[in-house]
């Protein structure tokens, strides 16, 4: 598992969401001039988001973006797996259960699904605001 720059993007858009959207709608020329991120590449990633609900569009000469929940209601777990798609450490359990022709002799199996079980578990229980909370206790300039 090795997360792309999409997911690592998406979760930059979400967290400048909840940092400086309050009420009001960003744009993503004020997000990729923040981000450092083409808004191009940006507006890639948005639209995804946009589509599962996880941020709201506003149209127009002073539309932009803005969450849909709290921060404390998004899961890393479900941006990155909106983004990424399976968070599986190998390829044969990606669709939620093991595909693989050897599963009944596979010795390593068992590993796998635990080591996916964990990630899992993890990422599903990290919210943004964790994020937003633990850069702020680290003094990180947000």
């Amino acid at each position: 598992m090795k997360v792309s720059t999409k997911g690592r993007y998406a979760l930059r858009i979400m967290i400048d969401l909840s940092l400086h959207g309050d009420e009001n709608v960003i744009s993503l020329k004020e997000i990729a001039e923040r981000q450092e991120v083409s808004v191009k590449y940006l507006e890639l990633i948005v639209a995804v988001l946009n589509k599962a609900g996880l941020v709201a569009s506003t149209r127009g000469k002073s539309g932009g973006y803005r969450l849909t929940r709290a921060p404390k209601d998004y899961t890393v777990g479900s941006i990155l797996k909106l983004t990424e798609g399976s968070m599986s450490p190998v390829a044969c359990l990606s669709d939620g259960e093991c595909t693989c022709d050897r599963a009944d002799r596979c010795v390593t199996l068992p590993m796998w699904e635990e080591l996916d079980r964990v990630i899992d578990g993890y990422l599903e229980s990290v919210t943004l605001q964790d994020l937003i909370d633990q850069a702020q206790k680290r003094g990180c300039f947000l």
